[in-house]
């Protein structure tokens, strides 16, 4: 195993990987973001992690500056790309909203986003339909990543960030009766979701700078939906940790709180939590 640091200009990447198995079984995921950029290769048959890369970024980048990454990393580290049997991008990012499946109208996706999304009159829309839920998600992906991984793969599959949470959180708490709330934590970004009786009640994401701006929003969601947030259970999964500041000001005002549990247990790395990384471990 090799655990190594790469400074790529104001940015800082740890890999951790073993050589890639020459089978037909392994799973290339890429987690996309304008705030950081992850790899997993696992494979499919034992969930054995052979190659993990995460690069979190100072500031918003651009897609075409995201993209000079990506191919440097599969150029560099995954030459051998005849080897993937699957290939997933996850977009995390603010520009999605969800809407009620036996609603949702295809040739109206753009309308649905501008109500709470600034999009541009070139933006490439796309929208996930999150099975046996009866929710869609509808949201912009960079089209020049999707092209570049049509050249180099052919056949891969796309998500947005919301599908992924909505659907893993679903189906683990469908028995779920008294309200329950999810804070998935990424750089600058949070997703906020509250599940009642099994079903959604909102997933909303939010860009904050401070602590502050971080527990004003969470405040305003739990005053909207009516919820106590002493006694409301809230969960914490992502970048998120008791050391970090967001965590202590998350604390002094929602208190029956915890860390999500990865009953499987997978670790990325090391130093890996099993709240970390949910997005990408939702996918092995």
């Amino acid at each position: 195993m090799i655990l190594t640091q790469v400074e790529t200009g104001q940015n800082f990447m740890t890999l951790k990987s073993i050589n890639i198995l020459n089978t037909n079984y392994n799973r290339l995921s890429v987690q996309v973001s304008l705030t950081g950029l992850s790899f997993l290769v696992s494979n499919k048959e034992t969930n054995a992690v052979l190659f993990f890369s995460e690069n979190k970024y100072d500031s918003n980048i651009t897609p075409e500056e995201l993209l000079v990454d990506i191919s440097s990393i599969i150029a560099n580290d995954l030459i051998d790309k005849k080897t993937f049997s699957e290939v997933n991008i996850i977009y995390a990012n603010h520009l999605y909203t969800t809407v009620p499946t036996p609603l949702f109208d295809e040739t109206k996706a753009s309308d649905y986003l501008k109500f709470n999304s600034k999009i541009l009159a070139n933006d490439f829309i796309s929208f996930d339909t999150i099975e046996n839920k009866d929710i869609t998600s509808v949201y912009v992906p960079y089209i020049n990543i999707n092209n570049y991984f049509f050249d180099q793969f052919g056949s891969f599959k796309y998500y947005h960030a919301s599908t992924i949470l909505i659907k893993s959180l679903l189906d683990a708490e469908k028995y779920t009766i008294e309200p329950k709330a999810f804070i998935h934590v990424s750089n600058e970004m949070f997703d906020f979701i509250v599940i009642k009786n099994g079903k959604l009640l909102i997933c909303n994401s939010f860009v904050y700078k401070t602590p502050e701006d971080f527990i004003y929003y969470i405040l305003f969601c739990f005053e909207q939906l009516k919820l106590n947030p002493d006694t409301v259970k809230t969960v914490l999964l992502g970048s998120i940790n008791k050391e970090d500041d967001i965590y202590h000001i998350l604390y002094k005002y929602v208190r029956n709180i915890e860390f999500h549990k990865d009953i499987h247990q997978k670790k990325l790395t090391d130093n890996d939590e099993p709240h970390h990384h949910f997005l990408l471990k939702s996918l092995m």
